[in-house]
């Protein structure tokens, strides 16, 4: 039987580039949404690519990175007993300061089309109209988990049927009129809605 003093425990993967973990992401992160509000302010379309992959980035911030829900004196004491790898934040920076800078940055593009009167262009208005639908949803998930603390009462359950109810029956409508080839039956602000709708609902939950 092999002695345990002999046996070495393996150390941790080094991350990218030797920086905390997440780091490359962040800044992956931060040069979409720079690309994204240069174009808008720009007063250029945003392709697509950038659009799609700006929602991925947001969809990584902005969700639970834990399985399981630990309240921070467990976490804090399965790092100290080594069960729990000890994680430095990305870049060094406080605690949730991507999120603040990404938050900060699409509130300060939307001061600057306001005093530019340009917030209603078709163009900025498609972009903020995303990421406020889904910001605004993980708003909503917050303050009602807050008010719920972490129970499944009945005005939870019913908060969240509600919510699915109305945005299965908007998209059922939406995706219906397009697979029966009469995109034309779907308005251009059902269109809209239908996407903040589905948008609101993956930040809520």
């Amino acid at each position: 039987m092999p002695n345990p003093e002999s046996i070495t425990v393996p150390s941790a993967t080094r991350p990218p580039l030797g920086l905390p973990n997440g780091s490359v992401r962040a800044l992956l992160t931060l040069l979409v949404v720079a690309v994204v509000i240069v174009q808008v302010i720009r007063s250029r379309e945003v392709e697509p690519l950038w659009t799609e992959t700006l929602m991925i980035a947001l969809a990584h911030y902005f969700t639970s990175r834990r399985f399981i829900n630990l309240t921070p004196d467990v976490i804090r004491r399965l790092e100290a007993e080594g069960h729990v790898e000890v994680e430095s934040n990305p870049l060094y920076l406080p605690r949730h300061s991507i999120r603040a800078i990404i938050v900060l940055t699409f509130a300060g593009l939307a001061f600057y089309l306001y005093r530019e009167q340009r917030l209603f262009e078709l163009h900025a208005l498609s972009i903020l109209g995303v990421v406020s639908a889904y910001l605004l949803g993980i708003l909503a998930r917050s303050v009602i988990g807050w008010l719920n603390k972490g129970s499944q009462s009945k005005s939870f359950r019913g908060w969240e049927d509600l919510k699915g109810s109305v945005v299965l029956v908007v998209l059922m409508y939406t995706a219906g009129a397009y697979l029966l080839r009469r995109p034309d039956l779907v308005p251009p602000q059902l269109r809209n809605a239908t996407l903040g709708l589905v948008l609101f609902y993956f930040g809520s939950r």
